[in-house]
């Protein structure tokens, strides 16, 4: 089976295996972990952030940044596609009880910066809930898996500094945006007061995130990971899994997987009944329109499944396929053999 669902059902090359069964382990919750104290670090120095944070979740990691930044009864702004908003079962809301308002994304992931300014322009005035964050994401998921610009982040930064306003990046694939953009994730992030990567995804590690910023952040943010239950305790054995990945190949890898996503999209334009969606910064991720109504989508999905291939469902007739490392060239020939018969089976063209 050619898994296209996500980047998250990677497993764990050889090198991280082995590191996790030779891993020196103590207490992480007493700080006493020698291998997750390590990648903390190399976390933070990848980021250019004082201090890093180990947590089970992308999800837990934005959650703990939003219950940092953000006291209750005050508000966050995220933008209408983000992960945060969408994915994360409204955590901020229902455990910060922070008011989490949507700015809308273009189509390329940016924040529509008129809107954003709009949301901005309340009155300080009893009757609404004071601002205290702007949240982005980078890469983009639900806007193509696009890379957004540095230049974007700036400018948010610039609409958000004067307000006295933080910025966070959900960087769960920062990494992701950074080879695509031929930069580094420090760069990406030198404007974020606090950063979350995953481990998870792209990178291949078994588990975890890492949530980057200020040595004084950081403490606060260790108290709420163990209010959410975050705390664990010999977590090294997780971790060397990320030390390996941020002191190895890992990320450079990236590229491979950037390389066969374009492969895949001009494979599947050629396929009748599909029309794959634009992206003008593509990384891992390709998105596609399915033709032919409701019952030949279901069909076609069924057929694709019977012939190997796995992705995922954004709507009703559009879908994503991710590629990751664990799925080589050979691979994505092999998928696109299975679009191409699917698609001949069900008469999609």
């Amino acid at each position: 089976m050619i898994d296209l669902r996500s980047d998250t059902v990677t497993l764990p090359t050889a090198e991280m295996r082995a590191a996790m069964a030779r891993a020196e382990l103590g207490d992480d919750v007493y700080g006493e972990d020698p291998t997750v104290n390590r990648l903390e670090e190399m976390a933070a120095a990848a980021m250019g952030k004082e201090a890093a944070l180990l947590v089970p979740s992308g999800t837990m990691g934005n959650l703990i940044a939003l219950l940092t930044h953000c006291p209750r009864g005050t508000k966050a702004l995220l933008g209408s596609q983000s992960h945060t908003y969408v994915y994360e079962a409204g955590g901020g809301a229902a455990v910060g009880g922070i008011m989490l308002a949507a700015v809308a994304n273009r189509e390329g992931g940016e924040l529509d910066l008129l809107e954003l300014e709009r949301e901005l322009s309340l009155p300080e005035d009893p009757h609404f809930a004071r601002v205290r964050l702007v949240a982005l994401e980078n890469t983009h998921n639900r806007c193509g898996g696009e890379a957004v610009a540095p230049e974007h982040m700036t400018q948010v930064a610039e609409i958000a500094r004067p307000r006295g306003l933080a910025v966070h990046l959900d960087g769960a694939r920062v990494f992701n945006a950074a080879v695509a953009l031929g930069t580094t994730a420090a760069s990406l992030a030198a404007e974020a007061d606090s950063v979350l990567f995953c481990l998870s995804k792209g990178l291949a590690c078994p588990v975890g995130s890492l949530l980057c910023a200020s040595g004084s952040f950081i403490a606060e943010a260790r108290r709420v990971r163990k209010m959410l239950g975050g705390g664990m305790r010999q977590a090294g054995i997780v971790a060397a899994a990320g030390v390996v990945a941020l002191g190895g190949t890992m990320i450079e890898r990236l590229a491979e997987d950037h390389d066969n996503a374009r492969a895949l999209a001009g494979g599947l334009a050629g396929v009748g009944g599909l029309r794959v969606l634009p992206a003008r910064r593509r990384t891992n991720m390709v998105f596609f329109e399915v033709t032919g109504g409701s019952e030949k989508v279901q069909r076609f999905l069924a057929a694709l499944r019977e012939h190997g291939v796995l992705v995922t469902e954004r709507s009703a007739t559009v879908f994503r396929a991710v590629t990751h490392y664990g799925i080589g060239r050979n691979d994505i020939g092999r998928a696109l053999e299975g679009f191409r018969r699917a698609a001949a089976e069900v008469n999609l063209s």
